[in-house]
């Protein structure tokens, strides 16, 4: 099947989850997680509707994206890996927002290169969802420190959280559990972040991707971050 297949049937998938959860579908961005992926997926998918997307590395999205947003207007690109501070120039140069601000140290790298920027840089703070491997603030107080510095900041625009949940079996009734407990912590964590600090949006829930964006869905998304269902397996 092409990309515009998978993307379709993406969709259909999210039109379900919609209709189980009760929700409105224009509430929910979809994003086309293109790492690993060549030029040529990136234009079958702009081709097929999309409009953003999502990589890992500062690096091979430079090259990629390279005069891709200059011919396609409306296109727009998060990073959503995690970023070393020695490249946060670099990487406000190419992206929109930085879904993967998950220390207090690179929020602040982040705010001495916007300086340069003429328009603020949509930020999300990522929160750890309780693996040793993975980035992101490991609990809620840390986070809340971290929504602290971000507002604080200056050229840096709070947007939301953004969250991994931990890999789940298919059909495991533990590991849906564990899947579901993730994205509902970072639901929670949203509306504790409303409460302290209400004069952010925090609109962003990126959560889900391609093994559990149904799920996400159903407990609240308003990002989700799909690769592999939409491109076909990675390309490394």
């Amino acid at each position: 099947m092409n990309i515009a297949g998978r993307i379709a049937q993406v969709e259909e998938r999210i039109e379900r989850a919609c209709d189980r959860a009760g929700r409105r579908r224009e509430d929910i961005r979809l994003m086309g997680v293109s790492k690993f992926q060549p030029r040529e997926a990136l234009e079958a998918a702009w081709d097929a509707g999309l409009r953003l997307f999502g990589e890992s590395r500062v690096q091979e999205a430079s090259v990629k994206f390279e005069g891709f947003r200059e011919t396609r207007p409306g296109a727009e690109l998060h990073l959503i890996g995690s970023l070393q501070r020695n490249k946060a120039r670099a990487a406000l140069r190419l992206f929109d927002v930085i879904q993967s601000a998950d220390r207090d140290e690179l929020i602040a790298e982040l705010e001495k290169q916007a300086a340069s920027r003429t328009s603020p840089l949509g930020v999300l703070l990522e929160l750890n969802a309780g693996e040793e491997t993975k980035s992101g603030y490991r609990d809620e107080d840390s986070l809340f420190r971290g929504a602290e510095r971000l507002l604080a900041a200056g050229g840096l625009l709070p947007l939301g959280l953004m969250t991994m949940a931990p890999p789940a079996e298919p059909g495991s009734p533990a590991g849906e559990s564990a899947v579901r407990g993730a994205f509902r912590a970072l639901v929670h964590a949203q509306g504790e972040l409303l409460k302290r600090f209400p004069e952010a949006r925090w609109s962003y829930l990126s959560m889900g991707m391609s093994g559990d964006f149904e799920i996400a869905v159903e407990e609240g998304s308003t990002l989700l971050r799909i690769g592999t269902a939409i491109f076909g397996e990675r390309r490394p």
